[in-house]
């Protein structure tokens, strides 16, 4: 987050806008022509991408190229590219949405990809909207913006509407004939000098059915509010050094404070800014499956913090499978070399930004949440629904057996010591080719 004494108070959940426009990487056109896996979307020069960032209102601080994936660090947080895919998300009072028509025509023109096979717009429920602008104003206008564009989304609210709740728009490839379908032209913008008004957007523009199977779609996300003081105080920076060295100061925290080991540093390649006065941003290429022949990739992680009281926030996303049970314990460093399962991953979040609220959200592809399904005979949501809960709530054996022993430890040195929450929201949502995960939980006092 970008740090502007005007811009308090600063909103901290963000905008998160994905787009497919092909099933997988090998469905681009020049998937086998390119080099080093720079085909599609990542063909395309950085200047092309932060000339879009600039009518978004962010800035390109770092990136980091991975062999999939490019993380671009932003000024108000990130941009993933590969080659078929792309996700911005911003915070504050960005224009995420006004980047959208530009996206659309910059992989026509440049990247021959003229279609979209999905879309997916997402967003935790605005702290301060009456601050922010243009279509961002409300979720109505919101909707009505994509509508404006897609032909076949669809938007939906999840959770209380007056409490914490995460809304959601989602397109759906088209049913039509099989194969790729000739789609008319992405829309052009037509800006007005009045920065919160809305473009002018010729549309609709059509999704596409898919050419082949798409690749496995997993995204987990943690969404904290109200962290506590002693969190909050790790992302204050008042030093010299720290103004004139934001990455190397962002790079120790990141080390002091855990966020260095929530993956396994010899699979993660970090890159993070500590912000001036306050604030922290990272994103990190994590690379992950291939044990024994298995399925092998990159994926990505990204850590954004608003620290300051009153409006306290943080949050946590990344794109990796997790194993939903913990693996074999093959010695002391097992825990150091291995990807964690999904429980161990939210304890070790929690911990260092101590909460007071946290909203869960697991977004899996519907094949895989049904192969899971298959194995095991529940779901992957099921199955994340109860790490949730076992990683934050007490059980209340436990809470008796407390009351009776007063003598035991409030806290233990390993996982389990973050559980002090409840659960105020759970919610398993089915959506086109989808599953949904939510769940709301607050610290007990």
């Amino acid at each position: 987050m970008a740090y502007d004494v005007e811009a308090c108070p600063f909103e901290g959940p963000e905008k998160l806008l994905e787009i497919w426009f092909a099933p997988s990487p090998d469905n681009v056109p020049d998937a086998t022509s390119a080099k080093e896996g720079r085909s599609g979307l990542r063909a395309i020069d950085r200047h092309i991408w932060e000339d879009m960032l600039d009518i978004v209102k962010c800035k390109v601080l770092s990136v980091v190229n991975g062999k999939e994936i490019d993380a671009y660090l932003l000024s108000e947080s990130s941009l993933f590219i590969s080659p078929h895919r792309l996700i911005l998300k911003t915070c504050g009072t960005t224009l995420n949405l006004l980047g959208l028509p530009r996206i659309l025509d910059i992989a026509r023109t440049h990247a021959k990809l003229p279609n979209v096979y999905r879309c997916f717009y997402s967003r935790k429920s605005f702290m301060f909207p009456e601050r922010q602008m243009g279509p961002h104003k409300e979720w109505s206008t919101e909707v009505k913006f994509l509508d404006d564009i897609f032909d076949n989304g669809a938007a939906y609210a999840v959770g209380k509407v007056n409490g914490d709740h995460w809304l959601l728009y989602i397109t759906s490839p088209s049913s039509g004939a099989a194969g790729f379908e000739t789609v008319p032209s992405s829309p052009t913008p037509s800006f007005s000098s009045d920065e919160e008004d809305e473009p002018v957007v010729d549309g609709p523009y059509r999704t596409i059915h898919p050419l082949s199977p798409p690749i496995q779609d997993y995204t987990i996300e943690i969404l904290m509010t109200n962290l506590s003081a002693h969190a909050r105080s790790a992302f204050f920076n008042s030093n010299d050094e720290s103004a004139s060295e934001p990455g190397k100061q962002a790079q120790l925290l990141s080390n002091e404070f855990g966020i260095s080991d929530i993956f396994p540093r010899h699979l993660t390649q970090l890159d993070a800014y500590s912000f001036q006065p306050c604030g922290y941003s990272s994103n990190a290429l994590l690379s992950w499956g291939g044990e024994k022949g298995g399925e092998a990739g990159e994926g990505y992680y990204t850590i954004h913090v608003t620290p300051e009281e009153g409006w306290s926030y943080a949050s946590f996303e990344c794109n990796v499978p997790l194993p939903t049970k913990k693996l074999p314990d093959d010695g002391a460093d097992a825990g150091k070399r291995n990807i964690p399962d999904l429980q161990t991953l939210i304890q070790r979040v929690v911990r260092i930004f101590e909460p007071g609220k946290i909203t869960l959200t697991l977004f899996v592809s519907s094949e895989d949440n049904s192969n899971a399904e298959e194995e095991s005979g529940e779901t992957a949501v099921d199955v994340a629904q109860r790490a949730f809960k076992a990683a934050l709530v007490i059980p209340p054996l436990s809470l008796k057996n407390r009351t009776a022993n007063p003598q035991l430890p409030n806290v233990s040195t390993s996982d389990s010591d973050v559980r002090g929450y409840r659960r105020t929201d759970k919610i398993n949502y089915e959506f086109g080719g989808y599953d949904l995960a939510f769940a709301s939980f607050e610290r007990v006092t």
